[in-house]
């Protein structure tokens, strides 16, 4: 080998050296936080337990329990009703910053309305509360994740506009009980999930299939709901409780499949359409929904005789109200798809999948995971912090939910190796493009029921037995790793 290729071989081992050190080099922030999550359905159990109600998990499990992956439900999941005082010496144990769980409607307000509040709802949640404070964590709180009291599914659930106001009943209710304590709200978990999968024909609770229709129904009402929250704490909490109140939402990241522009516009459309559908009408400078998320609907639902668009419309005044209602951005993160262009038939039945239409599907060398919904593909994390950024002007972003689902061996590593991937695109993110990303949750706590998953799939940094009658918690490999990236604030190489 000549001398030159020798000094080029050199060169690019040390350039390489280089670039490998300013990657170990690079830190999370001092300001930056790290959390674990849970959500109420999943893993508290006590369904009926001292007084408290029906929710649509209950009601769609005990019905038709053919619906769930292992015919499970949540009647005792991991047993947290009970065992709330164990789960925190296990968050304590993981030394995160926060706690991020979600309080049961029905638990404190058994009919769903606000006559009557359950006494042993509030003893539960405020030992939980003061638990977690005299540890050293911070309570993030999410008012709704999932399972709405079956009494105003009665009323007709989320595409009836009044139940809105019995989400701000209840909202009050939580802020009068807990505020004092919680400085971090998030109002809904995941409203696509709510509106596409629950009334959309998707597998959630309450399982309406009625797409293209209730799902947008829904849509409006959430937003009108989060909204009105968002103005109820600034007026009567906001100045004596001085807490925060954002949403969560959720996507993957929508990758155009070529660099033509079909496919370009294509993937941007997804991205419009599930994350910007909520996004759009509280963190953009015009409010409202997106104009293509406006037109495609309108010229579809044109093509299809109705007289009117089937996406119900914001009242100018409705969209001022929404416009800038959340004081941080959640996101809950977990894989990628590949979006290509695909023409739209003549004669399309009434679905949002139809309203979409694009083709999406996923690389065949990327990694996959025991969920089919996720891959490994930490690339596309960084990207979609990068699109909020410039799409919604940098706003505060809270990741809420980023994690791996397997079959729930202790000795985790192909989840140590995902969360990895993830954490070291987000630390790239915030170091070197500069998103405004301050906290970061890992999904989740422990393994629980999996919605329409049931308990086959474990996404815990615990390891729960559910054929063990006491719910016996045993640490996985992932909480070592997680406790070293907290104390060190770094990612490992």
């Amino acid at each position: 080998m000549s001398d030159i290729f020798r000094s080029t071989d050199m060169w690019f081992i040390l350039i390489a050296s280089v670039s490998l050190s300013y990657a170990d080099s690079l830190h999370f922030p001092d300001n930056f936080t790290f959390g674990v999550s849970t959500a109420s359905y999943q893993i508290e159990g006590g369904w009926n337990a001292s007084d408290k109600g029906e929710n649509i998990w209950d009601r769609m499990t005990h019905e038709h329990p053919n619906w769930i992956a292992d015919r499970s439900n949540g009647d005792v999941a991991c047993d947290s009703y009970n065992q709330w005082k164990t789960d925190i010496g296990m968050i304590k144990n993981l030394s995160v910053d926060f706690y991020r769980f979600s309080l049961s409607w029905s638990r404190l307000l058994p009919t769903g309305f606000s006559n009557y509040i359950n006494p042993d709802g509030v003893r539960y949640y405020n030992s939980i509360i003061n638990e977690l404070l005299g540890n050293n964590i911070q309570p993030v709180v999410t008012l709704y994740h999932w399972d709405l009291p079956q009494p105003i599914q009665n009323e007709g659930g989320w595409p009836n506009i009044v139940t809105a106001n019995y989400f701000v009943d209840y909202a009050n209710t939580v802020f009068n009980l807990f505020g004092d304590r919680v400085k971090t709200w998030i109002t809904f978990n995941e409203p696509f999930e709510v509106c596409q999968s629950g009334y959309g024909g998707g597998d959630k609770a309450p399982r309406i299939s009625s797409s293209g229709i209730s799902d947008y129904l829904c849509g409006k009402t959430l937003l009108i709901a989060h909204a009105k929250v968002y103005h109820l704490y600034g007026y009567y909490y906001r100045s004596k409780q001085k807490g925060h109140v954002g949403i969560t939402t959720n996507t993957a990241w929508i990758e155009p499949k070529t660099n033509k522009l079909e496919d370009l516009e294509a993937a941007e459309l997804v991205l419009k359409m599930t994350l910007g559908w909520w996004a759009n009408p509280i963190f953009s400078k015009t409010g409202d929904y997106p104009q293509e998320m406006k037109d495609r609907i309108a010229n579809i639902s044109k093509s299809q005789n109705f007289f009117k668009s089937r996406l119900p419309n914001f009242h100018r005044d409705e969209i001022k109200m929404i416009q800038g209602t959340a004081d941080f951005f959640g996101i809950n993160h977990y894989s990628t798809l590949l979006a290509s262009y695909s023409p739209l038939p003549n004669n399309v039945t009434v679905s949002f999948d139809n309203d979409v239409h694009v083709k999406l599907e996923v690389d065949p060398t990327w990694r996959p995971t025991a969920a089919s919904f996720i891959y490994d593909v930490p690339w596309g994390f960084r990207k979609l912090l990068n699109w909020i950024k410039k799409e919604y002007g940098n706003p505060p972003v809270f990741v809420t939910e980023n994690g791996f689902g397997d079959l729930g061996q202790l000795n985790d590593v192909d989840r140590i190796n995902y969360l990895k991937g993830y954490l070291d695109a987000l630390v790239k993110a915030v170091r070197i493009d500069g998103c405004n990303v301050y906290s970061y949750c890992v999904w989740s706590l422990m393994d629980n029921m999996e919605w329409a998953q049931g308990f086959t799939l474990k996404f815990g940094l615990y390891q729960v037995n559910f054929t063990d009658p006491k719910r016996k918690r045993v640490a996985k490999s992932s909480v070592e790793f997680y406790k070293n990236v907290i104390r060190t604030r770094m990612v490992p190489s």
